[in-house]
């Protein structure tokens, strides 16, 4: 079985958990015994993805072009994948709550089926990606990434607690949410800061300059400067709840946008 045949059966295994979590969700009221063997489900799904990946860097190998599966928008999405499952688990664990991961998979399960409308194909590296510089910032970058993706779900789950009381009764408590808001951007922020750093590197090792202004090297600094307004507000100025929430939300907003549409911008990061 090859690596795209692994990464589609995946996408409708990550799918197959979320309805089948919603009906024991709605369905049980043994929540901590379903929960128990959802997130043991869920931790078999990471594997095969940890495998997945794995394969499609032996592929390349034994294609003769081996490099780390990294290099193009097909590899990154489905890395981006797998670092949001990994940080849901992560929480899950943590915390102890099924919600945030119960709203968080249908994010890597919407990043993996849009792989299905992109070429899966591998292909040589290019002179400007052939550097090991690429893997540490891609891998900080989408660790990162996947840090935020875990507040934006709590962050909107903790919004929602705030406008409904009802809503509030069936949620995390607030003070939890906005802990996990608060702790994942905390990992996450120096995840990009190292992301960013590492791609200013590779910058000069490719292009001769650091820094040159690029579409997604500017988005990239607006993304960071979200998140280190949201730490400020927090640590200095004692902000949380609702409003902190609003600007967590703003960021994923931003990282999207920097991952996403600047891509459809000329500039050094076309190729992705």
């Amino acid at each position: 079985m090859t690596n795209i045949e692994i990464n589609t059966y995946l996408t409708f295994g990550y799918l197959l958990w979320i309805i089948a979590y919603l009906v024991a969700f709605v369905a049980f009221r043994d929540r901590a015994r379903s929960g128990a063997i959802f997130r043991a489900a869920l931790i078999v799904l990471l594997c095969i993805h940890t495998g997945s990946i794995v394969l499609r860097w032996v592929e390349s190998y034994q294609m003769g072009i081996g490099h780390a599966p990294l290099s193009n928008l097909y590899e990154s999405l489905v890395f981006f994948s797998w670092s949001v499952a990994l940080a849901l688990i992560v929480v899950w664990r943590r915390f102890g709550t099924d919600l945030v991961a119960l709203l968080g998979v249908p994010i890597v399960f919407l990043i993996l089926a849009s792989t299905f409308l992109i070429d899966p194909n591998i292909r040589p590296l290019i002179p400007a990606l052939q550097s090991n510089w690429l893997v540490a910032h891609v891998f900080t970058c989408f660790l990162g990434y996947a840090g935020f993706a875990v507040s934006f779900v709590a962050a909107l789950l903790l919004l929602v607690a705030r406008s409904s009381a009802k809503a509030a009764e069936l949620l995390p408590g607030k003070k939890l949410l906005d802990e996990i808001v608060y702790r994942s951007i905390l990992i996450g922020f120096p995840l990009l800061t190292l992301g960013i750093i590492t791609g200013a590197a590779w910058a000069e090792h490719a292009w001769g300059t650091y820094w040159s202004w690029d579409p997604k090297e500017t988005w990239s600094l607006v993304t960071w400067l979200v998140y280190a307004g949201f730490l400020h507000a927090r640590l200095s100025r004692g902000w949380s709840g609702g409003r902190t929430a609003l600007l967590s939300v703003v960021g994923f907003c931003a990282v999207m946008f920097t991952y996403f549409g600047v891509n459809y911008l000329p500039g050094l990061h076309s190729y992705f």
